[in-house]
């Protein structure tokens, strides 16, 4: 969009992640290319075949109070925390924007998934009358969402996409075209996923999805690398709160970036595997540029899907070369998976926070653990050290792919 009036832009942050409690400290760990993944101290994965994943690195009972986060499913306790930093990271107070042009979207990919199942055991444990009455509200994929609505009194409306791996980015979507529209004039949207649990492990680690690194957790996420064996699952939320250009302009706000444009396809090709041929991705590519004005040449960094995955990963690379042409020997490639492992719904959140940063800060991340570049990609991946971006204009992608074959391209641009 290119007049003023029209544009959205990021006023506020918020993340709690498997490398910190907050953006800060997430934002250090991908400069510094530090890893978040471990080997599973409880005492269930120990039967699992994959004994390794990326816990939030600090607990939401350290910062909710104890009687509200037992009332919420852990994705919506990450949700919460990193609504809250985004709140006031943005600078909003009780009277800043009318309730009525307030509005959340907050995906999930599965929903309270540890809730439905910690229940089903104490129905088939202990009976019926044992079963939480708050178990529907917690475990309901909207409880995220609504819980962010009801702390900053969100009436324009709350929702959740679901679009497994590509949920948080289409959160993003969805905020921006509500303010473009003129639905309101602030959203805040994200993306949560709280999953590490035994039969989510063993189901993804059956199919085949899941790094087997049990002994070399640290480096077990490691995109594009010729030896990598599959992501590793996290945990955790990414919050950005959106606002009209007007709106924040008039009330003085520190402004991130622009959320210049998104880009949506289907692939219908199979349900868990990338179209090798690329072209759904493609075209997501191709209409976020399109929605942002943007040319080929306008992109200097992406913030890649690439969660570690053989087949994923390249084709994902392959789909860029596509999509940028010749521009693609001078944009940088970042995946931050490397780094927090694979957050599913909350991915494309977090995602979009780095992405971000990195048009705030000129500086692309480094990808953690991939030591030796698969040959089939043909694109340049930023590794050991962060590289800094070009002065002046600039704009970035964020990558988000999901099962079912959702794709979701979104465009951010430096202000």
């Amino acid at each position: 969009m290119t007049d003023s009036q029209d544009r959205v832009v990021v006023t506020g942050l918020g993340a709690t992640t498997p490398v910190g409690g907050d953006v800060a400290s997430t934002w250090d760990a991908f400069l510094t290319a530090r890893s978040g993944t471990r080997r599973l101290d409880q005492e269930w994965a120990e039967q699992l075949p994959v004994q390794i994943g990326a816990p939030a690195a600090v607990d939401p009972y350290e910062v909710l109070p104890r009687v509200q986060a037992r009332r919420l499913d852990r994705s919506a306790q990450f949700a919460l925390i990193a609504g809250q930093q985004a709140w006031s990271d943005a600078g909003m107070g009780e009277d800043t924007v009318d309730d009525e042009r307030l509005a959340v979207v907050c995906a999930s990919g599965i929903g309270g998934v540890t809730t439905l199942l910690n229940n089903y055991d104490v129905l088939k444990e202990s009976g019926p009358r044992k079963v939480s009455p708050l178990a529907i509200p917690m475990l309901m994929p909207n409880s995220p969402a609504a819980t962010i609505g009801l702390e900053i009194g969100a009436k324009a409306g709350v929702h959740t996409p679901v679009s497994a791996c590509s949920s948080g980015s289409e959160a993003v979507s969805l905020a921006l075209s509500m303010i473009r529209s003129g639905r309101a004039d602030v959203v805040v949207a994200g993306g949560t996923e709280a999953a590490i649990h035994p039969l989510p492990m063993a189901a993804f680690a059956n199919m085949q999805a899941l790094s087997r690194r049990n002994d070399d957790a640290e480096h077990a996420s490691r995109p594009w690398d010729v030896e990598r064996d599959g992501f590793v699952l996290g945990e955790g939320a990414g919050v950005l709160v959106l606002e009209s250009e007007a709106h924040a302009r008039a009330r003085g706000a520190r402004i991130y970036a622009e959320v210049a444009g998104a880009g949506m396809s289907a692939d219908s090709h199979h349900i868990a595997q990338p179209d090798p041929t690329g072209a759904g991705v493609v075209r997501a590519l191709n209409e976020a540029m399109s929605d942002a004005q943007a040319a080929p040449e306008d992109i200097v960094h992406v913030n890649a899907h690439a969660t570690s995955t053989p087949l994923g990963d390249v084709a994902e690379g392959s789909a860029l070369r596509q999509a940028l042409g010749s521009a693609a020997d001078g944009v940088t490639l970042t995946s931050t998976k490397s780094v927090t492992g694979h957050l599913l719904g909350g991915a494309g959140a977090v995602e979009s926070v780095a992405t971000v940063l990195t048009l705030y800060h000129r500086q692309a991340p480094a990808t953690a653990n991939t030591e030796t570049v698969d040959p089939e990609l043909d694109l340049d991946v930023v590794l050991d050290k962060p590289r800094s971006l070009p002065d002046g204009p600039v704009a970035a992608l964020n990558n988000s792919f999901g099962f079912g074959g959702h794709n979701i391209v979104l465009t951010f641009r430096s202000l």
